[in-house]
């Protein structure tokens, strides 16, 4: 069972928390962002043995205030509208919503921020938000990329308004570029933007270049490292260390938000990379040490994409042996069967850029 209660205040035992916010009522049929990517994952936690060590945060619905913190009322009364006719297409993409669709956009957005509260009054040490829809394509203004609204957007702003936190690294691993939360902090400087992805003609959603620094008060604070297809473990690592970890350290935030797609997994079956399960914990493992040297160990996991079934559930399995501190990676798919494309060169290009 998962448990569902804090200890009362600071007893020098920080937890690591789990919100879950499968949206099983947002589904729609034979499209790759459905139900199933949560529904069967409980299970799996409890056989890993990671139930009986993480606690349970019971999800809000988080407020219209919260949702306009980070998006225009127009998009926000547009999802209401269109979910509350029974559903249907978002955009002239593949963006829907069903009858129950805003309420659970709520839920996922509300569900973050009450992790984050838990983080920033010391009930907790690190967590994962494993919520849909996710959020990260979500701009402030419009819908796009399956998702509504911006959980890991409105987590971070939550953090500023409620807890007064100064400077927030938000970092994207998803196989595709998080042009939802650049967008909304592309003007910002206390909220460094850092995303990790593919960039190539014809590839979702078409931006993330090199040259997409920020503007006017956030110049310098969005980071982009735009790969090729056929990166892996070894060029995702590299650009870890020598690109983001520098820069972090030069921001010094006080919170880690982190949008976890597993969607660079080289099985998934919408992209183009090669990373692997063991490339993924080795990743969670630096950003779990980064947050331990310079936040306090403050560092929240936001789930957005991963659409091979059993590659999603065990790359969760591995965050949360990392957050609970335990040195396992469970890997049953093992490395790419393709050599992995060399960086070396993009990797200069980005250090003349932004170091």
């Amino acid at each position: 069972m998962l448990r569902s209660s804090f200890i009362s205040g600071y007893n020098g035992y920080m937890s690591t928390i789990l919100t879950y916010v499968p949206a099983l009522a947002h589904t729609k049929q034979h499209h790759p962002e459905n139900h199933a990517r949560l529904s069967g994952l409980m299970p799996a936690l409890e056989m890993f043995g990671i139930l009986e060590e993480v606690t349970a945060v019971v999800p809000q619905l988080a407020t219209y205030d919260q949702l306009r913190r980070v998006h225009t009322s127009g998009v926000i009364d547009y999802v209401r509208q269109i979910s509350g006719q029974g559903g249907g297409l978002l955009d002239a993409g593949d963006t829907y919503a069903t009858a129950e669709s805003y309420d659970l956009a709520r839920l996922a957005v509300g569900g973050c921020c009450t992790a984050v509260d838990k983080m920033m009054t010391g009930e907790a040490k690190n967590g994962f938000a494993l919520v849909r829809p996710p959020g990260h394509h979500a701009e402030s203004d419009r819908v796009s990329g399956f998702c509504l609204f911006n959980n890991i957007a409105a987590a971070a702003r939550h953090a500023q308004i409620v807890h007064g936190v100064e400077r927030i690294l938000i970092l994207d691993f998803d196989v595709h570029h998080g042009n939802g939360t650049q967008d909304i902090f592309y003007e910002d400087d206390s909220v460094m933007f850092a995303s990790l992805h593919l960039y190539a003609r014809y590839f979702y959603p078409g931006i993330g270049g090199m040259y997409e620094v920020g503007t006017r008060m956030g110049h310098g604070y969005t980071l982009n490292v735009p790969f090729p297809a056929g990166v892996g473990d070894v060029g995702y690592l590299r650009a870890m260390q020598e690109i983001i970890m520098p820069k972090a350290r030069a921001f010094q935030p006080q919170l880690l938000l982190i949008s976890a797609g597993f969607d660079a997994h080289w099985r998934d079956p919408l992209a183009m990379a090669n990373l692997s399960l063991k490339g993924y914990g080795w990743l969670t493992q630096m950003l779990i040490e980064l947050a331990d040297e310079l936040c306090n160990g403050r560092i929240l996991f936001v789930l957005e994409g991963g659409y091979q079934l059993d590659v999603l559930t065990y790359g969760i399995i591995n965050v949360f042996y990392s957050l609970l501190g335990r040195d396992e990676i469970y890997d049953p798919f093992g490395a790419a069967p393709e050599i992995e494309k060399d960086i070396s060169p993009l990797l200069e290009q980005l250090k003349a850029r932004y170091l």
